[in-house]
């Protein structure tokens, strides 16, 4: 069997149908390969937007997004997307053509050294030698990518090693010495740990995004509703938990509600499941730390404890041991302690410019008429946070957004891979202006999928989060570099594609469009022009 075909036959055991890539010279086998097989391949236009599409898909789908490019720059320009996919612990399979293997450093066309270029980004990489070793890498792989904190796997194919003959394509054991992540948590340490739950008198849970990546959602929710405990989740863990459960305080940090900050503030014992708690997350990180003990719950040995001091560790998958507390605590205890002094969060406006929109009051609107199990993507930006802070989470609603590395362009092309996941339910991309110019070719991508999209485009003329920043650091006279002062048509760009589109400067506008665009079975973009004044946060 040739190289190329054994590697296809590979994803296909491995349970993806589609692979989304860009091809060139150094991957003409594996194409042709490809072809001839029943695998799906989805034409991004950029390298970065073929393993952001492939994050969406694996989010929604708990299988190893799959992504194919070509050597030199194919494979340079997927290294932000795989830093993207590693910083929020998203399964990928990563494959890159090379230069055959007699070139390797003689600086060939299109030659790079793209496993020590994206080593810092990845679990594991590998540069294929030998077309015999195939099977094993393939199955090795899937299985890095997929296991302990998933993340991306990067593999190097030489082009003569597509074209070369496997011996044995049989399906190989899998041996990594030193790879051996720990599922179970050490139940020594969870007794400690529910003893300490059971003695605090105002214990709160933080949730992650370890436990989507876990499948833990359901048994957490469970676990919340038994015994009462109050629950915060950071901006990664904005889905984790259901947002309409009467102990959930909101996200925490830089950009979070003032209830969740004053419930870590108050609260005895914090129980971290699945958050890393950087510094985005702390916002300075003195109510962690403070007069609480802490239990740290985390897959990765690496982060537990490593931002904010834990008195009770335990390493092991989310899912697993929440089942354990959940099965073990006091089925007669419960805690419904609020904060106490809930200062005053920020309303919903009532009133709105009347040229202009306010994201509040439109993602609102969104949220209550979208379906109770519908898909958000966010970007980066204001635009993140407002959808952060303005849909609800309630129902089986995922929220995905790029958390860790912060890359824009995210939302668009993850949006595609999430429906392709799942194809039964709404998407919506979250945008900002400043994000969307960063992917408009992936509107080809959406339009020729003949997938459904409801683009939401939060249009303020303004690299907003970044006006927002120099606002605060230098004041508002200081501002430089963050306005479009020649920003396009989108509505135009997006019916050249032949997606539907249409502009909404006030609230009877947009909501005439979005019924249209829930209504149909058409992709929208619907260019909402924001009141560039508001900032990610408004306190009152």
């Amino acid at each position: 069997m040739e190289g190329a075909k054994a590697i296809i036959e590979s994803i296909e055991k491995h349970g993806t149908d589609r692979v989304f890539g860009h091809p060139g010279g150094a991957v003409l086998p594996l194409y042709e390969a490809l072809r001839a097989s029943g695998l799906v391949h989805v034409l991004t236009r950029t390298e970065q937007g073929a393993a952001h599409a492939a994050s969406g898909y694996a989010r929604m789908s708990g299988k190893p997004g799959v992504c194919i490019v070509t050597s030199g720059p194919g494979a340079t320009n997927i290294i932000t997307g795989i830093a993207t996919a590693q910083a929020d612990s998203v399964p990928l399979l990563v494959i890159t053509g090379q230069v055959q293997r007699s070139r390797i450093g003689t600086d060939a066309f299109q030659e790079a050294d793209i496993t020590g270029a994206s080593e810092p980004f990845t679990k594991h990489t590998y540069l294929v030698q030998d077309a015999d070793e195939l099977p094993r890498i393939m199955k090795e792989a899937f299985h890095i990518a997929s296991t302990g904190r998933p993340g991306p796997v990067l593999i190097d194919i030489p082009v003569d090693i597509q074209k070369a003959e496997v011996k044995d394509s049989c399906d190989p054991q899998i041996h990594i010495r030193g790879y051996k992540p720990v599922f179970h948590g050490n139940r020594k340490q969870i007794k400690k740990a529910i003893s300490a739950i059971e003695k605090s008198e105002r214990p709160l849970v933080c949730a992650g995004g370890g436990i989507l990546c876990s499948g833990a959602r359901t048994p957490l929710n469970l676990f919340l509703q038994k015994t009462g405990i109050p629950v915060v989740h950071t901006l990664m863990g904005n889905s984790a938990i259901d947002g309409g459960l009467a102990n959930s305080m909101g996200m925490i940090g830089s950009h979070g509600h003032l209830r969740a900050k004053q419930a870590l503030r108050e609260s005895d014992l914090l129980i971290i499941i699945g958050a890393r708690i950087s510094d985005r997350a702390t916002a300075g990180g003195q109510i962690f730390e403070s007069h609480k003990t802490i239990v740290h719950i985390d897959i990765d040995p690496a982060e537990v404890g490593k931002n904010i001091e834990t008195q009770i560790p335990i390493v092991g998958d989310a899912g697993d041991v929440v089942m354990y507390l959940l099965k073990n605590m006091d089925p007669d205890r419960s805690w419904n302690w609020e904060p106490c002094r809930t200062p005053s969060e920020e309303p919903v406006p009532s009133k709105t410019r009347a040229d202009k929109l306010d994201p509040a009051v439109l993602l609102h609107s969104v949220s209550k008429k979208a379906d109770p199990d519908a898909i958000f993507t966010a970007d980066v930006g204001l635009n993140q946070i407002w959808a952060a802070r303005h849909i609800e989470m309630s129902g089986k609603r995922r929220f995905l957004t790029s958390g860790g590395l912060g890359t824009m362009g995210y939302g668009l092309p993850s949006a595609i891979g999430a429906k392709m996941a799942a194809p039964g339910r709404q998407v919506f991309a979250v945008m900002g202006d400043g994000g969307i110019q960063m992917s408009l070719g992936e509107l080809g991508t959406l339009a020729e999928s003949g997938e459904k999209v409801v683009i939401l485009l939060l249009n303020n003329q303004y690299l907003g989060m970044v006006r927002e920043l120099q606002d605060n650091a230098y004041g508002k006279e200081c501002r430089h570099g963050v306005r479009f002062e020649k920003g396009p048509d989108f509505v135009k760009i997006a019916e050249a594609y032949g997606l539907r589109s249409a502009h909404a400067c006030d609230m009877e506008s947009f909501e005439k469009i979005l019924h249209l665009s829930l209504a149909g079975k058409d992709s929208w973009l619907i260019d909402c022009k924001i009141d560039s004044k508001i900032n990610s946060v408004r306190r009152f």
